[in-house]
């Protein structure tokens, strides 16, 4: 199965420079944009998916002549981010940085105060980030088919840390350990820290985290990436091997997306035209070199093709849960 700057930033930051925007020509009467436009980032300040956004918001900034401000409302499952794009005006003027933790929450939670297929149009992928399967660099785990051979003998015995239930890298570990067919524990811990120190203390033999936030432990030594989830090999590691490779399964391919979505029933013309803004700026060198120094692969896409991949995730996420037996909350 496929499951395809600076942290202390303001929780409101807006991007476009005055004298940019008193310099420009002005619009017509209706033009879209002609005012600032808000863009909701249900997670905190300072994560890739908050940096992701505001790095966009700023190239997008630039091209519509208008400024984007960038509103952070974090919240379990995303919800409370979400919940005020849906139910905002559909007017392009409030726009939601949508993730897979969206195709996520429509199976893990009961019930939500919005459908996540009805009640958002979709604008563009923004990039895509892997996660890194992980070991302590002193530890005796030195390849993952040497972890799986390990874990076939001793059932039960080796442990996996990820953070949340139902996180992006829970469920890539959930992924795993069904789609190799092991008996191992999965642990979670409250974030990424806790899971890193317990790494690194031997409370677990391994861990699956996004990869990004971690490339300065691996290359500094302080631990061992194993595999990468993504399809190919990476440029930023180009020595380890997919966990396609390393655990021979050949259909494990596990990556986290950010993109832009809009309340349902916005106009196909503003739809289009932010389409268009965001495909400019994720084709921009400048844009594209500070994705990728987060460990971010920038790719835009058409709406229809985000609306795709959500609904694809959708249907892929819920199966990971159900396999796993992940109450919903």
């Amino acid at each position: 199965m496929r499951i395809g700057p600076e942290p202390s930033i303001l929780r409101r930051r807006t991007f476009g420079a005055v004298a940019l925007i008193a310099a420009r020509p002005a619009f017509a009467q209706g033009a879209y944009p002609n005012r600032p436009i808000t863009l909701i980032v249900p997670f905190a300040p300072g994560g890739i998916a908050d940096l992701t956004a505001r790095v966009v918001a700023e190239a997008m900034a630039h091209d519509l002549h208008q400024p984007i401000v960038v509103d952070n409302r974090p919240s379990a499952g995303n919800i409370v981010g979400s919940a005020a794009v849906a139910q905002a005006r559909a007017d392009g003027y409030t726009l939601l940085l949508m993730s897979n933790g969206n195709a996520v929450s429509a199976s893990l939670f009961r019930k939500l105060p919005f459908d996540v297929n009805k009640d958002f149009a979709p604008v563009s992928t923004l990039g895509f980030f892997d996660l890194v399967v992980l070991a302590n660099s002193g530890s005796r785990h030195t390849s993952l088919s040497g972890v799986l051979e390990e874990a076939r003998k001793r059932p039960g015995k080796l442990t996996l840390g990820t953070i949340a239930l139902g996180s992006t890298q829970n469920l890539a570990a959930e992924l795993f350990k069904g789609s190799a067919s092991i008996d191992v524990l999965i642990v979670p811990y409250k974030g990424s820290p806790a899971v890193l120190n317990a790494l690194r203390g031997g409370e677990i033999d391994l861990a699956f985290e996004i990869l990004g936030p971690m490339l300065a432990q691996i290359k500094g030594g302080a631990v061992r990436a194993l595999a990468v989830t993504s399809q190919e090999r990476l440029a930023t590691l180009k020595d380890v091997p997919t966990v396609r490779e390393a655990a021979g399964l050949a259909d494990y391919v596990v990556a986290s997306w950010n993109a832009l979505a809009a309340p349902a029933g916005t106009p196909a013309a503003v739809i289009a035209r932010l389409a268009l803004s965001a495909r400019a700026a994720i084709a921009a060198p400048a844009t594209r070199e500070r994705l990728e120094a987060l460990g971010v692969r920038p790719q835009a896409g058409t709406p229809a093709e985000l609306r795709a991949l959500l609904g694809s995730e959708i249907n892929r996420w819920r199966s990971v849960i159900l396999a796993a037996h992940i109450p919903a909350q």
